[in-house]
C-alpha cells in the first residue's frame, strides 16, 4: 500500500496543478500500482475526480482565424517541409499557452509541425483538427467547443501532452507515441512504443522538430 501512495504521488506531481483528468487506479496481482486517466479495462476504479480547467474564450485569441473551409492535410506529405520560420505566427500564442499549461514550447512546436505545419483548418480524413490535430472526442475531454479555434486546439493539445508526461512517468518517447496511438495503446504494448508502422515513424518524426526548435531558441 505504502508504494501504491508513493506511485500515486510521482502522478499527480507530474501533472502538477491544475490537475486535468480524473485518476483510475488498479494493483495488480504482483502488487504493483497502475494510473491512468481513462479507464481502460474493468480492473481501472476512479480514484480520484479532478475538474476540467475551462479554455478561455475566443476573445483571447491573437490571431485571426483564416475564413477558409478545412483543408485535408496529408501528415506524410508536409513532415520534412516546414520551415522554422512556418512557426513564428503562432509563437507568441504557444509560448503562452506553454507557460500556462507547463509544457515545453518546443514541444508544441514540434508536435504541431508533424501534425499540421501548422494550418489550424487543418483536417485528417480520420477527423483529426486544427493545430494539434485533435480527434473529436480528446477535445471533448479537455473542454474543447471549437476545434477550428486555434488557441481552444492548441490548449487542449498542451493538455493533452501534459497528462500524457504525467501518466508516463516523464517519458518523453512514449507520451509522444501515446499522442499518436494512445495511450491505451502504449500501455497494451508494455509500456512501449507501439508497433504501428505509423506511430514509429511519428515518433523519431517529432523528436527530430524538437530538437530542431531547441536548437533555434537557444541559439
Amino acid at each position: 500500500m505504502r508504494k501504491f501512495w508513493r506511485a500515486l504521488g510521482c502522478v499527480l506531481a507530474l501533472a502538477a496543478p491544475p490537475v486535468l483528468a480524473d485518476i483510475y487506479s488498479f494493483v495488480d496481482e504482483n502488487g504493483r500500482s497502475h494510473f491512468s486517466d481513462v479507464r481502460l479495462d474493468d480492473r481501472y476504479q476512479l480514484f480520484m475526480k479532478t475538474p476540467r480547467a475551462p479554455i478561455q474564450p475566443a476573445a483571447a485569441l491573437s490571431t485571426e482565424l483564416v475564413k477558409e473551409p478545412p483543408a485535408v492535410v496529408d501528415r506524410n506529405a508536409v513532415v520534412g517541409r516546414v520551415p522554422l520560420k512556418a512557426a513564428k505566427r503562432y509563437d507568441d500564442m504557444i509560448h503562452k499557452v506553454a507557460r500556462s499549461e507547463k509544457v515545453d514550447p518546443a514541444l508544441l512546436h514540434a508536435v504541431i509541425t508533424v501534425e499540421s505545419a501548422y494550418n489550424a483548418r487543418a483536417k485528417s480524413p480520420k477527423g483529426a483538427t486544427g493545430l494539434m490535430q485533435l480527434m473529436p472526442d480528446t477535445a471533448k475531454r479537455f473542454g474543447v467547443t471549437d476545434l477550428l479555434n486555434p488557441l481552444q486546439n492548441l490548449q487542449a493539445g498542451a493538455r493533452y501532452l501534459r497528462t500524457l508526461l504525467a501518466l508516463f512517468s516523464g517519458n518523453l518517447e512514449l507520451a509522444i507515441a501515446a499522442y499518436n496511438a494512445g495511450e491505451g495503446a502504449v500501455m497494451r504494448s508494455g509500456n512501449a512504443i507501439p508497433p504501428y508502422p505509423e506511430t514509429r515513424a511519428y515518433v523519431p518524426r517529432v523528436l527530430e522538430f524538437y530538437e530542431r526548435y531547441r536548437g533555434a531558441r537557444t541559439s
